[in-house]
């Protein structure tokens, strides 16, 4: 669906860095309809496993192991206009380390909105809301953030405006825990040649030679709105890795929730994110189908992901501003 936010005139592809503020939810949305033609409504299949279930003990322990196991959840709330105690149910159940929001709050009192989300989630905000227009990444309190930045899209006079939030995050000790670059983003809904222009910035600035990942690990995440087959979805997955094409598991269609025949949203990774598992979380304990449908317009993506431990002589990643953060702060 389409981010809803007054249009600015037309921004460039640079980035701008910072080091995040508290957040929370925002006002009303453009409910604006997906891109792309339908396909067959289907729930999850007989051969597609199940998404897995958390693990036992949520616990993180200090020291991040070798082939470092996280869950992301990427999930467009419309702008916590629907059913927020089933979207707060739905994430709950899925236990994600790291979730990327796209039409996050992004209005009047955001960060008080967001906090709220937060503390019904068991979360706390790290990057975006009304600064990135909606998209947002929120994680439990064991990754230590180490940066966060808004990377502005190109965009339309009289277009939404867009912006990927992103997050440098680190799994565990500050020698070899692993580090991965998160960035959520929500590309253009009715205009197909600037949502193919987005991809290729965004591809440019989170995995290019002088991305924010530097050559490491990475994810990108969001609402396309665009189909596997479109021309923006194809140039994002011709250099990330689609996870549910690699290791689907749950469901495969996002949109809508409550006839979801389309695959509009989608969790991207570079070659060294080892893809366990990814799809829409029906028949995962705890996640019902009428909050999945109560809970917002998309339904999520809920991705397992398997990080490589940074080796002990690389270096840092170049900080592009902002500089480092002691890690996540709850909002209220």
């Amino acid at each position: 669906m389409s981010a809803s936010h007054p249009p600015t005139g037309t921004s460039g592809p640079s980035g701008a860095s910072r080091s995040a503020g508290p957040s929370g939810p925002s006002g009303p949305s453009g409910p604006s309809g997906p891109s792309g033609s339908a396909g067959s409504s289907a729930p999850p299949s007989a051969d597609v496993p199940a998404p897995s279930a958390p693990p036992a003990d949520p616990g993180r322990a200090a020291g991040a192991p070798a082939g470092t196991e996280i869950r992301l959840l990427s999930y467009n709330i419309r702008s916590l206009r629907d059913d927020r105690e089933a979207l707060a149910r739905v994430i709950r159940a899925c236990a994600p380390d790291v979730v990327c929001l796209q039409e996050a709050p992004r209005f009047l009192r955001w960060r008080r909105q967001a906090g709220r989300l937060g503390m019904a989630t068991g979360l706390v905000h790290v990057a975006g809301g009304a600064p990135s227009c909606g998209t947002m990444i929120m994680s439990r309190l064991w990754p230590k953030v180490e940066h966060t930045g808004d990377v502005p899209l190109p965009y339309g006079p009289g277009h939404h405006r867009r912006v990927v939030a992103t997050a440098r995050l680190r799994f565990g000790d500050s020698v070899t825990g692993p580090v991965l670059t998160v960035a959520s983003c929500h590309l253009a809904n009715d205009y197909p040649n600037e949502r193919l222009s987005q991809a290729g910035v965004l591809l440019d600035r989170i995995t290019g030679p002088d991305g924010l990942a530097a050559g490491g690990p990475a994810v990108v995440a969001g609402d396309i709105n665009d189909q596997p087959g479109g021309r923006a979805f194809r140039r994002l997955s011709g250099t990330l890795r689609d996870a549910w094409a690699a290791a689907p598991a749950g469901g495969e269609h996002t949109w809508s929730a409550t006839r979801p025949q389309r695959r509009i949203d989608a969790v991207l990774c570079t070659p060294e994110v080892e893809i366990v598992s990814c799809g829409v979380p029906h028949g995962l304990p705890g996640v019902r189908e009428a909050d999945l449908r109560a809970a917002t317009d998309h339904l999520p993506l809920l991705a397992v992901l398997r990080l490589p431990p940074r080796a002990r002589a690389a270096a840092a990643p170049p900080d592009p501003g902002g500089g480092p953060r002691p890690g996540p702060s709850p909002l209220g």
